[in-house]
């Protein structure tokens, strides 16, 4: 039953004592430096108060850090996120007080029976993009319909590593019979496969709203009949041989403690050994191993190791079939921060084979 997966959400703020708010229209200095201090601050007037807060808060971190490169900005990004989740907004009766606040179905979904409690700002932009995101739909290049992300599900932005699969799918030869992905997210990979003709996809993620949201979107459609799914690190319960292994693992080596989300992003030590050893025994002798992957944290200098040509050299489990590439466009005019490094980073699709 799809009820019986407690799925993650921000937990809730119980506050006993008055807190400092900050007043419709003043500056902003002493409020940041009171942050800075440790000093939660509600936002208590207008919803737009928090945005400007928020806004003088990057305001004032861009003068006293280096936000140049990528190791530069994952630091700033810290410290904003240590800060910017002191600003606090008051829920009464699932709904938030500050006027003209957004209206965020989460809420009632999230905490029908609790009635009074905080949540950062930070947390109450998460829930209002993700509500937007999930009740009106993102259109994926590679897909005939577009996707309903469930709160707390990473999807894909940028799709040059999906158009990358769906060619190789379009190209593939091989029985159809079944597949497994490893981490499935939103599920745009396991309903390529689906789309190009594979009878039946076992699927993981170790997210709950992951294998939620998608049991939701799928309903009792033809859908739910040829994706199965189960929340579990790596193959979970599938234990039986396949024809295609299906695996976008995480693109950047873990530097700090993960929230649930950055586990699509960062990974651990053991997972790609973990991942292969448990790959080898599932894998059929002429089957497939596809995995998605990214040179991002060679040319951000995050690490020199290359986790799959690690495996090729020393693994003996697996031999390289093919390994195709593609470009990543420029980063939109619109985004922020300094992505330099977008105009040298490719998507790459490792094929690899039994040895």
């Amino acid at each position: 039953m799809i009820t019986e997966i407690q799925v993650n959400k921000p937990e809730p703020i119980l506050v006993f004592k008055k807190l400092n708010y900050l007043k419709h229209g003043i500056e902003t200095s002493s409020t940041i430096k009171g942050l800075t201090e440790g000093k939660p601050i509600h936002i208590k007037e207008f919803y737009s108060d928090g945005i400007r807060l928020l806004k003088d808060l990057h305001q004032y971190l861009k003068r006293i850090l280096p936000n140049t490169s990528y190791l530069e900005q994952n630091a700033y990004r810290a410290e904003y996120h240590k800060l910017s989740n002191l600003i606090l907004l008051e829920i009464v009766d699932q709904k938030l007080c500050a006027k003209k606040s957004p209206s965020i179905g989460w809420l009632k979904m999230f905490y029908p029976e609790n009635n009074h409690f905080f949540l950062t700002f930070p947390q109450i932009q998460g829930l209002n993009s993700a509500w937007q995101w999930y009740k009106n739909g993102v259109s994926i290049p590679v897909l005939r319909n577009k996707m309903h992300p469930y709160y707390g599900t990473y999807f894909p932005t940028r799709f040059e590593h999906l158009v990358l699969f769906d060619n190789w799918l379009k190209r593939y030869t091989g029985l159809k019979k079944s597949a497994i992905e490893v981490g499935i997210g939103c599920g745009v990979l396991s309903l390529q496969m689906v789309q190009h003709n594979f009878q039946k996809v076992y699927a993981t993620d170790i997210n709950p709203n992951a294998i939620f949201g998608l049991k939701e979107f799928m309903g009792t459609s033809k859908l739910s009949r040829k994706i199965e799914l189960d929340v579990a690190h790596l193959f979970g319960k599938w234990e039986k041989q396949t024809e295609l292994i299906v695996f976008n693992p995480p693109w950047m080596p873990k530097s700090h403690d993960l929230e649930s989300i950055d586990r699509a992003i960062y990974y651990n030590k053991t997972l790609f050994l973990d991942f292969f050893i448990a790959a080898k025994k599932r894998l059929l002798p002429e089957g497939k191993l596809v995995l998605i992957f990214s040179n991002l944290a060679q040319i951000t200098n995050v690490t020199s190791k290359h986790p799959i040509e690690i495996e090729l050299a020393e693994g003996n489990r697996f031999q390289l079939e093919k390994c195709l590439k593609k470009s990543v466009k420029a980063a939109s005019s619109k985004t922020k921060r300094n992505q330099y490094w977008r105009s040298s980073e490719e998507v790459e699709l490792w094929i690899l084979t039994h040895i």
